[in-house]
């Protein structure tokens, strides 16, 4: 069974929980802002793309398709999001195992684990919001 039932719903989600980011931990996203990149989420099953633009303060967010020429992208599932969102899975596991495909210099991707940390403290209560009360992952 799939986290999200729909893109829309993906947006909705992932809109909320960049907004509190921004409102609530203003230092995570400073960092995010001092690493000056193009950050791109193509998401799958379902299909989603997000991109954080951090060239400027404060930080931009796009969701759908951009113009803007992205730094780093990850490709991965909206499940395996999920559940490296929900500490779960490992962000390095998850590389390593081909399930997040990244495109552009692996070493940007080092800014990506200081804002994960702080998007694993939020995703919870922004699920709960949503009324989500997705599968843990070892169950089937």
């Amino acid at each position: 069974m799939a986290v999200f039932s729909s893109s829309e719903q993906v947006y909705a989600v992932m809109k909320t929980l960049l907004d509190r980011i921004k409102e609530k931990d203003p230092q995570a996203a400073q960092r995010l802002v001092r690493s000056r990149l193009i950050l791109r989420l193509r998401l799958r099953q379902p299909e989603a793309e997000i991109t954080i633009n951090a060239k400027h303060n404060p930080l931009d967010f796009e969701y759908g398709h951009s113009i803007l020429r992205p730094d780093l992208q990850l490709d991965v599932s909206a499940d395996a999001l999920h559940y490296i969102l929900t500490g779960q899975l490992r962000f390095s596991k998850v590389l390593g195992s081909g399930q997040l495909k990244l495109h552009g210099p692996v070493w940007k991707a080092f800014v990506l684990e200081d804002l994960l940390k702080h998007l694993q403290a939020l995703y919870p209560l922004v699920l709960r919001e949503y009324g989500i009360d997705p599968p843990l992952l070892n169950s089937s």
